[in-house]
């Protein structure tokens, strides 16, 4: 008969490891557990693009708001002061209304031209914000530095074309229709006169900054514009042709600038590419 009964026997050695296991147990028992962190669903690209193109249109409304509220804003202050502006615009011509309703059609198109000159600096500066996200650095630099030269070209395009073009075409069609005719000028037909030979040619005078940033970005260089002068020039004269009074002296007129503002282009781009090749040359 077993003198120790139903009792196991355990070894000295067995006890320590069982002493030894049972710690690791307990605190892994007493341990709370750590949830797992399960993977957040991914975001689908749709969402993300949605999300951005709302933010997109809402800056872009942001900005239309703003500029048509500069735009009436001088709209109004123009139309309120237009007894100022008057002389400037009639340079002495005796003109003739042919009905009531062209009294608001001479001075709306007065007050809307002269408001869209006045608001132009803040409305290139919100269409800047606009785009400015958008481009590359090389491309936000250019039209940066360059934003006030793209100003000053257009007020002096529309400078030559209110002392020189207008001016000369008008007395030069004018004559021409008083050897047959009694003239009598039409206040809607001036001030569309007036607006046809000075405003397009302010657009026209950007030719030299969108030659050189055409050229930054790779588009355009100085061989490619030699190559394609010939082309240029007829381009030119199409362009003149469509914008001015339909008399050989006005198209003359404004063909000649176009064509010296053409080569200015390419003499500028010539000489941008040749500073960039020094430079890379220094560099290498």
């Amino acid at each position: 008969m077993d003198p120790y009964g139903d009792r196991k026997l355990t070894s000295p050695l067995r006890k320590k490891a069982v002493q030894l296991e049972e710690p690791a147990e307990k605190v892994s028992e007493n341990m709370p557990e750590t949830p797992i962190n399960e993977p957040e669903p991914p975001v689908e690209e749709s969402e993300v693009q949605v999300e951005t193109l709302v933010d997109h249109l809402g800056e872009l409304r942001k900005q239309l708001i703003k500029s048509a509220i500069v735009f009436l804003f001088f709209l109004v202050v123009v139309f309120s002061t237009l007894n100022f502006w008057f002389p400037f615009i009639v340079k002495g011509n005796n003109l003739v209304i042919l009905g009531p309703l062209e009294v608001i059609k001479f001075y709306t198109s007065i007050s809307a031209t002269l408001a869209l000159g006045l608001s132009l600096p803040f409305l290139i500066h919100f269409i800047w914000k606009f785009v400015k996200p958008g481009l590359e650095e090389r491309e936000a630099r250019f039209l940066g530095l360059y934003s006030p030269v793209m100003f000053l070209l257009f007020i002096l395009g529309i400078a030559f074309g209110y002392f020189i073009v207008n001016p000369l075409s008008f007395q030069f069609l004018i004559g021409m229709g008083m050897a047959n005719f009694d003239v009598m000028i039409s206040a809607n037909e001036y001030i569309h006169f007036l607006i046809m030979t000075t405003v397009p040619l302010g657009l026209l005078f950007e030719m030299p900054i969108i030659a050189l940033f055409l050229s930054s970005i790779g588009v355009l260089t100085s061989v490619s514009m030699k190559k394609v002068r010939k082309w240029s020039y007829l381009a030119l004269a199409v362009v003149s042709a469509l914008i001015t009074p339909p008399d050989f002296l006005s198209q003359l007129l404004v063909l000649i600038p176009m064509a010296g503002l053409y080569e200015a282009s390419i003499f500028i781009i010539k000489k941008t590419e040749q500073r960039k090749e020094a430079i890379e040359d220094t560099v290498v």
